[in-house]
């Protein structure tokens, strides 16, 4: 600390103009190649060391090699250097090079300007609370760089700097909520963030035997929802994914992607009951797809987006959903869909591949066989299979193994345990064997209550497989296996725990033997805060900024009157201003409000002063009480003031000197009390 203390101002300045350079870049690192992150280190490194040793900087040469060897790695990572992933690290790459020539003030803006830059382009990567969170420290950290350097010579306090950088920031808050509120929102100013473009639902129009079984790990959020009335029981929420039907002995696939529309049979849904209102929150998922509460004959609203629904009930948009959604539907737990007479298309649902699960085959024969079965319809069929898994000694495990060629086989006769994929898998495969049409539907099931904000979470760990098998009179009938091996993953929602890994046991022997129900509620706190994030501003489209516009009497607004809106405010907030500025000129001396000013903070630094004490004296008292390296920057200010007040000079020369006086003023280092 005093080797610091005892730095040259340029030095101080430096080090933590590099520090807050370092924040700024922190948020980027997961994004950024691994040579440029490196890079980025070591050159910042590399300044400190010549900043602390007050050591000369490199020459062109140095900084010639570096771009030319940066500009080659950019070009080979990413093969343009164009584009935003080949800009970003370009970008990056600029901003820690230039520190190696900061040697005047115009090259300390050039690093502030470009480090500005660079924190916005971190919303190309996310746009997550924790990321505006990081944003915001390095926006303060390079307020307080930028009031520092424009502060006179000395050593001012840091302290100063960010108490002025703070102010900052309060004025221009409500500008930003008013931009944030009312600047159209118009593509493509509005980009997706890399996070959204990586982000996955789980669930693909096809499906291996532990693929699902992958995802029981993590605990991400798929979706949120909101219920406007009452919640169904846990045991009916099935929000509806890709329906698989068909199978080549080792993958499930969506039969709308291999057959034309027109052999697939219709929905034919019909509904009865009370209908259940209410809300998802999608995270984006790449996909097309709509996933909603079993089952929804209208069609969702879907603001901005076009929507329909396929033969299998599954609704989607036009377009792969690269950005958090929130839609609205109504959806009715009891229902039939599919035809009610046997048709051509149910082919699709018997077919089995040959040379397939030779054992699963024989099981269906020897059921045949049996006089209660032989001549049973698909419903009697159904519970002696479902039967078979209640008291054949299967399991529900998260880590059943890596299945083989006859994956129903290893199911049924040998492993006897596997996850909800494994099960309908293999159930499936034995209702065809028996001459059933049955498919595999996968989508979420369950969820959990957030008390702190109402909202049913599922994660990725929800995302389930059940069954469809098709009756004769009633169409295609849920029927889901699982609840057959395991009935608290359905009803209660218990689920598996993943084993406890290496950082589990470094959190337990860090923080000890933590209540469960406490991280339980700061876990609810936590994504309630980041719900109201997703939903109030990531989340504000511009139909909402078209809604706000109909709340405050608009009849039709349209994306122009937000901006006739935001100029009307910017004009009205600018003629409020300049009347203020006007009316206080006129109130009173400004030189002399100055000094008044300058009274008060000579009083909180321990100065008596009287009433008729000229600038000059009061330099005099602050040297005497605090020496003449602490006050020096404050002593020429004073005598500044002085000389504007009574030195001889034209009405507009003065005015520009009063002025200069009073933006200097804000960043004098007065000493400490």
């Amino acid at each position: 600390m005093n080797k610091l203390s005892s730095l040259p101002r340029d030095a101080r300045d430096t080090l933590f103009l590099l520090a807050v350079i370092a924040m700024v870049l922190a948020p980027q690192i997961a994004y950024l190649p691994w040579w440029c992150s490196a890079l980025a280190a070591g050159v910042l490194a590399w300044r400190a060391a010549l900043a602390w040793h007050s050591r000369p900087l490199p020459g062109k040469a140095w900084l010639l090699a570096l771009m030319a060897l940066t500009v080659g790695a950019t070009w080979f990572t990413h093969r343009t250097l164009l584009g935003r992933e080949a800009g970003v690290t370009l970008v990056v790459v600029l901003l820690t090079l230039k520190t190696l020539e900061l040697r005047a003030r115009r090259d300390a803006y050039v690093v502030f300007f470009l480090g500005f830059f660079t924190m916005l382009t971190s919303f190309f990567n996310s746009q997550s609370l924790p990321m505006a969170a990081a944003i915001l420290l390095g926006l303060m950290g390079l307020l307080t760089a930028l009031v520092n350097a424009h502060m006179p010579v000395g050593k001012p306090p840091l302290a100063l700097a960010a108490k002025t950088a703070l102010y900052m920031m309060a004025l221009g808050a409500p500008v930003m909520l008013v931009l944030f509120l009312l600047f159209p929102r118009l593509a493509p100013l509005w980009g997706i963030p890399n996070d959204a473009m990586t982000g996955r639902s789980g669930l693909s129009a096809q499906m291996q035997v532990g693929a699902i079984g992958s995802l029981a790990l993590d605990e991400s959020i798929a979706m949120r929802v909101r219920f406007n009335g009452a919640v169904p029981p846990q045991g009916q929420l099935y929000f509806r994914g890709p329906v698989l039907s068909v199978f080549d002995g080792r993958t499930w696939q969506s039969a709308q992607s291999r057959y034309p529309a027109r052999l697939i049979p219709g929905a034919d849904l019909q509904v009865q009951g009370e209908p259940v209102a209410y809300e998802v929150t999608l995270q984006p998922t790449l996909r097309p797809w709509l996933l909603l509460l079993d089952a929804a004959p209208q069609p969702p609203v879907v603001p901005g987006h076009e929507v329909r629904m396929d033969a299998d009930l599954l609704w989607h948009t036009l377009a792969p959903i690269t950005d958090l959604l929130r839609y609205q539907a109504r959806s009715y737990t009891e229902f039939r869909h599919g035809p009610l007479r046997p048709v051509a298309a149910l082919q699709v649902d018997l077919d089995l591949p040959l040379g397939f699960n030779p054992r699963t085959l024989a099981l269906a024969a020897q059921l045949r066989q049996d006089p209660t079965l032989a001549q049973a319809d698909n419903a009697v069929l159904v519970q002696a299979v479902l039967q078979r898994l209640r008291s054949g000694g299967y399991r529900y495990t998260l880590d059943p193994g890596v299945s083989g060629r006859n994956s129903a086989d290893e199911f049924w006769f040998d492993k006897k345990e596997g996850f909800c994929e494994h099960i309908a898998s293999a159930f499936v495969i034995l209702m065809r064997a028996l001459g059933v049409p049955a498919r595999i539907v996968t989508g979420y099931q369950g969820g959990e209550l957030n008390p702190v904000d109402g909202y049913w979470v599922l994660r990725q760990s929800d995302a389930h497989a059940w069954v469809e098998v098709w009756q004769d009179g009633r169409g295609w009938v849920r029927v889901d296996p699982t609840a057959a091996v395991a009935p608290g993953r359905i009803g209660s929602l218990q689920r598996l725990q993943a084993p406890s890994g290496l950082m589990a046991s470094a959190f337990n022997s860090v923080f000890g033997n933590v209540s469960p129900d406490a991280l339980a509620r700061t876990r609810a706190a936590w994504e309630a805060l980041n719900n109201s994030w997703n939903q109030w501003v990531l989340n504000y489209t511009q139909s909402s900024q078209l809604k706000l516009l109909q709340n405050i009497g608009f009849a039709a607004p349209r994306w122009e009157d937000l901006v006739l809106v935001l100029a009307a405010l910017l004009v009205t907030a600018a003629l409020i201003g300049a009347a203020w500025t006007l009316w206080e000129r006129r109130q009173s001396d400004p030189w002399l409000r100055l000094l008044q000013r300058v009274r008060q903070r000579a009083l909180r630094c321990g100065i008596e002063l009287g009433g008729a004490t000229a600038p000059r004296q009061i330099a005099v008292l602050l040297q005497q009480r605090f020496g003449t390296g602490p006050t020096e920057a404050v002593r020429a200010w004073l005598l500044r003031l002085e000389a504007q007040r009574y030195a001889a000079k034209d009405d507009n020369t003065g005015r520009r000197e009063l002025a200069r006086l009073q933006r200097d003023f804000r960043r004098l280092p007065w000493p400490a009390p």
